[in-house]
């Protein structure tokens, strides 16, 4: 093909405005410190419109499109959706009723720990808190570290609220309730690994830098509670798991105190003070499910107690104890922190929470499922009472010890 000499002129004296209409700076995001933060096409209006490159691209930038296209318009629970966006109001109050006030007015871990940059006292305020903490048993210590490594764990939590249905917060600062309740929870959870990390570093018991790796692989391991993006089923699994995790805590504390442990005790109180406030807020998000559809969500609670409830730190390992888990899970178990009476007992009191002996309305398969929920405490404790006293039994004489990189190679 050739072209004649006029031709190539005319092509040539177009070229400027050709390539300037599709160079980078014509469709460059405005990030300047000094504007906005929200995303931004700049398009040269002289150059090309902004219909002219949503045409090319397929997609425009600004934070109404944004949002919109980042909507969901499908899901595998849509009813589930519906009955949890029909209370989000709700939700919006228990944001600013249920979770602290953020800031000045909100407790941080520093209000329980020595004040390192007081040069007259911080000497004495270590001395007096590894004082204390000094009388506190290696098998105490244990359960305190697989607590601490679970609350340190947030990151994975954050990220499995993200995955139900409804619930999810696409930019990181929708402003919608669900999204809301994510991260204010978040903000307070974090406070609490924050909490017990620096407590048992300033202690001066712990391998810290063993703690580190476990919680590393924690985190890089994930952790999967079979919520399967199911709102309903992430729901029952909060309501339970923050019921544990109160206990847990509170019975640390208890045990602290016993041994002469104060701190620790207000430490351990005020963490499992949060859980509580946590767990009653996710109870209520389920009853409001109740009120809206009983057969759905007693269809995912008696799947769920027929299977069992997932801990967070399962996938727990320091890299060289495969049974890590297994070991800390078994020195709570013999300390009576967190036992199968708990589980059992968790199950009765959301039994009762939810008032299910006295729901009524249901179809004959959420019958079946209520009555097969109101009677699951009372044979979860029996199956419990005589799993202990089996292992009581087994132990009495002398518990069997297991070795815990967590505490330099000690026994608990």
């Amino acid at each position: 093909m050739s072209y004649s000499k006029s031709s190539l002129v005319t092509i040539v004296a177009c070229a400027p405005s050709l390539v300037a209409a599709f160079t980078p700076s014509s469709f460059v995001y405005n990030f300047s410190p000094t504007t906005s933060t929200s995303l931004s096409a700049t398009v040269d209006p002289d150059v090309i419109t902004k219909k002219e490159y949503r045409d090319i691209c397929g997609v425009g930038f600004d934070d109404e499109n944004l949002e919109t296209r980042l909507k969901r318009t499908s899901y595998l629970y849509p009813k589930h959706v519906e009955v949890i966006e029909d209370f989000s109001p709700l939700v919006n109050e228990m944001v600013d009723e249920v979770l602290l006030e953020t800031g000045e007015k909100a407790w941080q871990p520093q209000d329980y720990l020595p004040d390192m940059t007081n040069e007259d006292q911080w000497y004495e305020e270590v001395k007096e808190l590894r004082q204390m903490a000094k009388d506190v048993p290696d098998d105490i210590l244990v359960v305190l570290i697989g607590d601490m490594v679970t609350e340190e764990a947030l990151p994975t939590y954050q990220t499995l609220l993200n995955t139900f249905e409804g619930c999810d917060d696409p930019t990181g600062t929708t402003d919608s309730a669900w999204a809301r309740w994510s991260r204010g929870w978040t903000s307070e959870e974090n406070r609490h690994g924050d909490l017990l990390n620096k407590y048992l570093y300033l202690g001066g018991r712990c391998d810290m830098r063993s703690i580190e790796v476990t919680i590393q692989h924690l985190i890089t391991s994930g952790f999967n509670p079979g919520a399967q993006k199911d709102p309903y089923r992430g729901f029952v699994y909060t309501s339970f798991q923050e019921r544990a995790t109160k206990i847990s805590h509170g019975n640390v504390g208890r045990l602290a105190r016993q041994h002469g442990d104060k701190n620790l005790n207000r430490i351990c109180a005020k963490i499992a003070g949060d859980e509580g406030r946590h767990e009653k807020a996710y109870q209520q998000f389920c009853t409001e499910i109740l009120k809206r559809d009983p057969d759905g969500l007693l269809e995912v609670f008696g799947d769920m107690m027929r299977g069992q409830i997932v801990m967070p730190a399962e996938l727990m390992t320091d890299g060289k104890d495969e049974e890590l888990y297994e070991n800390f899970a078994n020195v709570a178990q013999r300390l009576e922190v967190y036992t199968a009476i708990d589980y059992a007992e968790i199950i009765e009191h959301l039994v009762k929470t939810w008032d299910l002996e006295n729901l009524d309305g249901l179809s004959s398969s959420g019958e079946k499922e209520r009555e097969y929920l109101c009677k699951l405490p009372q044979r979860y404790k029996k199956l419990a009472e005589r799993s202990m006293n089996k292992k009581k039994k087994v132990t009495d004489d002398e518990p069997e010890l297991k070795s815990f990189n967590w505490i330099y190679g000690r026994q608990a």
